[in-house]
């Protein structure tokens, strides 16, 4: 009698909706946030912001058939689809050195320093001072004001380019040219332009 071949270990199931949003996102090119998994398919980046947005699309479910597709709670690096990954990545970085040096600022300091100045164990730490720094460097890599300002309110505020152009009196592509030189001088600082836009 010819023996049965082992079966295969079977994937676990996604949880409810995730397939959809994957599938979602992979549809509308948001597949920036999708990572695959031992079994080689394509999963939500567990434990992330994007991982707990919520892509709803209108007619059936599907944009190939005019489905239009609504996403609450957007950041404005994942909402404007025109900037490159290269951008988006660069932005996100510019966003995660602010928020290091806020947030290891935030935490309580020693009390064992001298009202005479004189330390004992106690004043910034070396990583407050490095994360504080490399948000200033790359902030002063952003040369222009008006392009600061709008990489400002959209990467750390997390402002929408209508909110942006409404309070300035600028057109939408201004806002977003002015967007995208910022991200792509933050790129440079980076070092990220010899890499291959995405």
């Amino acid at each position: 009698m010819p023996r049965k071949a082992a079966k295969k270990p079977q994937p676990p199931k996604l949880p409810k909706g995730e397939a959809e949003q994957v599938r979602i996102r992979r549809e509308v090119g948001h597949d920036f946030a999708l990572k695959p998994d031992a079994f080689g398919r394509q999963r939500l980046t567990a434990g992330t912001a994007e991982a707990r947005r919520v892509y709803e699309v209108s007619n059936g479910g599907y944009t190939s058939t005019g489905g239009v597709v609504r996403l609450r709670n957007v950041d404005p690096l994942v909402g404007i689809t025109s900037l490159s990954r290269q951008q988006r990545e660069a932005g996100q970085r510019f966003r995660d050195d602010f928020e290091r040096a806020e947030r290891q600022g935030l935490q309580p300091q020693s009390w064992s320093e001298r009202v005479d100045g004189g330390r004992v164990g106690g004043g910034i730490p070396d990583r407050v001072l490095s994360a504080g720094r490399a948000h200033t460097h790359a902030a002063a890599a952003l040369a222009h004001w008006e392009v600061a300002e709008v990489v400002r309110k959209t990467c750390l505020e997390g402002q929408s380019v209508k909110a942006i152009a409404e309070r300035t009196g600028e057109g939408r592509d201004v806002v977003v040219k002015l967007l995208k030189v910022g991200l792509d001088l933050l790129a440079v600082h980076y070092g990220m332009m010899g890499r291959r836009a995405g």
